[in-house]
């Protein structure tokens, strides 16, 4: 029990999360030599690869994660949403994420929760105790909540993202030390904090291992130029869990989770490129450059990463395919994108998902009509302006999300994690946390 604790008699259980965006789990498991404090996790608590969510893309994996409910409740699909009723997009952030985080379920139990770094957290919340925005966020001075926060992290020169991009030069090196300045900061900031031990659920993201991957996870996977540097910087990240695992006081649950899997890259792939080729897509004239220049003819569209609209009557301004005609022109895009294949014959869609099986809720009026979970090596992108890069290219990214091979250790040898997805973190936290809550508000389930 810690010193908050005996000083102010509460024996109420605590939490401790710590987030490791888009690290896979086969990553950690099948190199236990070289990151043994994650293999003493495994072995002393529990541990399994998660799924993520559909789609897999962090903007909308985070505040899945954070309130235990699909996009069709949180309200957020991606980087980049479109307006209901209209052609518009906008970037998601915090005050978009329509569910309830689970610090605001913690604040509504009396209790006080410390928040660092989360991505699609921005503008920072004022009822909880202190919180960095994460991912998207415009810098330390707007991004942090109180005022002493934001002073200690500017005086320790804290940094909410690394420069990614410098991954895309050829010489990585300036990419990997940036990125080592930026986990070393999160690391003094976290531990900083932990250690005041004035917190009942410690919130914090590593968001530094996702842009790693992104730029060097070919070198990983096919022993390239720079795996030696790639499985340095990772044991650095498992030196820094370790550290956290150690300060903790016994009253409090270590949990470990990355948002969605990572795997190699080997083609981007323009869907709206593809759809335009195959006649779904039409555009007003030849310099179009965002989703308002589609034609009336247009019959479907993409957001990134692999969400396909119809643009359907009644619910798009200049909606071409009718209401009754809904379920028989989506059967065909989803067999036309079904036989889409890559340069080497490969499928590119390991599946395609229909909307009423990934998304349910009162927020699921954006909620794309197919999304594609791609084949591991095509990243789907979604690009409106033209290009000569045709369907299929290659850019400086060598890796990319995936829905499978997530991460999840939870300090306790009773969790349950086999089948679990990334829907269950939430419930897990709070019973964890003996924090009451309607299972009803949840669509995963308690792992313990």
């Amino acid at each position: 029990m810690g010193l908050f604790d005996r000083l102010r008699g509460d024996d109420d259980p605590r939490v401790a999360f710590i987030g490791i965006d888009g690290v896979p789990n086969s990553l950690l498991a099948e190199h236990p030599d070289r990151f043994p404090n994650f293999a003493a996790l495994a072995d002393e608590g529990s541990s399994a690869a998660i799924d993520s969510i559909v789609p897999p893309e962090s903007s909308a994996c985070w505040p899945a994660l954070t309130t235990g409910v699909n996009p069709g409740e949180t309200g957020v699909y991606g980087f980049q949403d479109r307006e209901v009723g209209s052609y518009d997009t906008y970037v998601p952030m915090g005050r978009d994420v329509q569910a309830t985080r689970i610090w605001d379920r913690v604040a509504e139990d009396g209790r006080d929760a410390s928040v660092l770094n989360v991505p699609v957290t921005f503008p920072p919340q004022r009822n909880v105790q202190r919180m960095v925005s994460g991912f998207l966020s415009p810098g330390v001075d707007k991004a942090a909540y109180p005022d002493d926060l934001r002073e200690y992290l500017e005086s320790i020169d804290y940094r909410i993202d690394t420069n990614a991009k410098l991954g895309h030069n050829d010489d990585k090196s300036e990419f990997l030390e940036v990125s080592h300045e930026t986990l070393d900061k999160r690391f003094e900031a976290f531990t900083h904090y932990i250690e005041q031990d004035d917190w009942d659920l410690f919130f914090g993201v590593f968001m530094t291992t996702d842009r790693v991957n992104h730029f060097l996870f070919e070198d990983y996977a096919r022993d390239g130029e720079y795996y030696e540097e790639f499985m340095e910087f990772y044991e650095k990240v498992d030196d820094y869990v370790g550290q956290i695992r150690e300060l903790l006081p016994e009253d409090v649950t270590l949990v470990v989770a990355s948002d969605h899997g990572f795997t190699v890259q080997d083609y981007e792939v323009e869907i709206n490129r593809w759809l335009q080729n195959e006649g779904w897509l039409e555009f007003e004239d030849d310099d179009h450059e965002e989703l308002g220049d589609i034609a009336d003819s247009a019959r479907a569209y993409s957001l990134i990463p692999g969400r396909l609209y119809l643009n359907l009557e009644g619910r798009e301004p200049r909606g071409s395919v009718p209401q009754e005609d809904y379920e028989a022109v989506r059967d065909e895009l989803k067999a036309d994108i079904e036989a889409l294949e890559g340069p080497d014959g490969t499928p590119v869609a390991k599946r395609v998902v229909e909307k009423e099986e990934a998304f349910r809720g009162d927020h699921d009026d954006i909620a794309p009509d197919l999304t594609i979970i791609p084949n591991h090596g095509f990243d789907l992108k979604a690009k409106f302006k033209p290009h000569d890069d045709g369907v299929f290219s290659t850019g400086p990214r060598n890796g990319m999300h995936s829905f499978e091979n997530a991460t999840l250790f939870v300090d306790d040898p009773d969790a349950t994690i086999a089948d679990a997805d990334l829907l269950d973190i939430a419930p897990t936290i709070l019973d964890l946390m003996d924090v009451d809550y309607a299972r009803a508000d949840f669509d995963g389930a308690s792992l313990v």
